[in-house]
């Protein structure tokens, strides 16, 4: 009888995750709409005072000053006066709907078993009715690249937009690149409660390098040859030497970033990424001259060397933005899919550190967009992209201002509503009342 009532809990647990989890999506937009008088961040670093942004199936038609449209074209006209419309924020390299609960394995799809596995596809894995993905949404998070994580190379990405039925509904981009972990030069040898004890050169880590030059080096040959027997792992990376495909390459400390630099180079990879970049700002000069992007990790951290300033990892985004770096922002480490909603706030982190305002927010827009390869349909708000857009009440990058009143992706209205959300009114009700 014990054993029944346990394997009911689980289920019940189970249940309870989906029964309760993402609100319904939205219906097809289906009249005009026209949103007036608020302040728009484009994504691209300009700003217009007084806008008018009109969208109608699905697509903007309208992004300008408000004298410049006449609100009668429209079925619908939202008066936005006093607030600010942005694009849709981007998390770029996230594990949203890949763990909904970290300790229960089940429900854990963020990696998979072995070192060089290519060929598979995050984006099956994708839960479209996380709740972790729905808490997103209210601060103006509304696509994500959903990622592998684990292994030198963990798998193939893509990216979703977050109101969805399923992972088919959710991709706008599939397939968009391959992630590759590149070794670390050095390893702690202990940790203490005030970090590492001390940092010495890892033994494996030109034998890490190597098996990943076999690798590509034996997938560029056997994609030029007969290609038979089929071998998965090898088509997998066909897209990094035609260029349909990013090599997204995570790597931190300098001596890295220039290694992978320049073995991509050497072994044909068509267009890199840099993920991570705590030291980029070293190597800036290399990264401009070889067109790579990079996508800096969160800010809140301590500085990867002794001798840095204490704050070097809120003003690196500047650093690399004056050298002409093509910048974007993502949220791995510590609780990574939980602080994916906080992402305009770190972007609000770059700016209270020397970063200009709307560069910040490019950051998570129209950068993020260009380096994950969908800019041509989102990241800014520009006639003929996507109407995935949302009003806030104030600076949606200040986590004391940042309130949605409405959001739209590809033209739906989404509801904001989550199970935080509904916690919180419901907690609010009973203070209110005095029970």
């Amino acid at each position: 009888m014990s054993k029944i009532k346990n394997i009911l809990h689980i289920i019940a647990f189970f249940v309870g995750l989906s029964v309760s989890a993402q609100q319904t999506p939205a219906p097809k937009q289906t009249g005009s709409i026209l949103i007036t008088g608020a302040t728009a961040h484009v994504g691209n670093g300009t700003v217009i005072a007084n806008s008018a942004i009109g969208f109608r199936e699905g697509k903007i038609t309208y992004a300008g000053p408000q004298s410049g449209v006449s609100p009668s074209d429209y079925d619908e006209v939202i008066d936005a006066g006093g607030k600010h419309v942005y694009p849709g924020f981007i998390a770029a390299n996230s594990t949203l709907g890949l763990v909904e609960v970290d300790a229960v394995r089940a429900s854990n799809d963020q990696s998979d078993t072995g070192e060089l596995i290519p060929h598979v596809r995050s984006l099956i894995a994708y839960n479209a009715e996380s709740k972790v993905t729905e808490s997103c949404r209210p601060n103006g998070i509304l696509m994500a690249q959903v990622a592998p994580r684990g292994g030198l190379i963990s798998g193939t990405s893509s990216v979703v937009q977050l109101d969805a039925w399923n992972w088919e509904d959710a991709a706008i981009k599939t397939d968009d690149g391959i992630h590759m972990h590149w070794p670390s030069a050095f390893r702690s040898s202990g940790w203490s409660f005030s970090g590492p004890s001390e940092f010495k050169p890892n033994k494996d880590y030109d034998k890490d390098v190597t098996k990943l030059r076999e690798f590509l080096s034996g997938a560029r040959t056997y994609l030029k040859g007969k290609r038979s027997p089929k071998n998965l792992p090898f088509e997998a990376v066909k897209g990094l030497f035609d260029g349909s495909q990013k090599l997204y390459i995570n790597a931190d400390g300098s001596k890295e970033i220039v290694d992978a630099v320049n073995f991509a180079k050497d072994i044909g990879v068509q267009k890199v990424v840099i993920v991570g970049g705590h030291e980029a700002h070293k190597v800036a000069d290399l990264l401009v001259k070889n067109d790579i992007p990079v996508v800096l990790s969160r800010p809140h951290r301590l500085p990867s060397g002794e001798d840095s300033d204490i704050k070097q990892p809120f003003m690196l985004a500047k650093q690399l933005a004056d050298k002409g770096v093509l910048t974007g922002l993502e949220m791995s480490g510590a609780m990574e899919r939980m602080n994916t909603r906080n992402l305009p706030f770190y972007a609000g982190t770059f700016a209270a550190y020397g970063l200009d305002k709307e560069k910040a927010v490019q950051m998570i827009t129209g950068n993020n967009a260009k380096i994950l390869g969908i800019d041509d349909f989102a990241g800014t708000l520009e006639t003929g992209k996507d109407a995935t857009l949302f009003i806030s009440e104030g600076d949606a990058l200040d986590m004391r201002t940042n309130i949605l009143s409405r959001a739209f992706v590809q033209g739906r209205e989404i509801s904001l509503e989550s199970h935080q959300t509904k916690l919180w009114k419901r907690y609010m009700n009973k203070y209110e009342t005095g029970r």
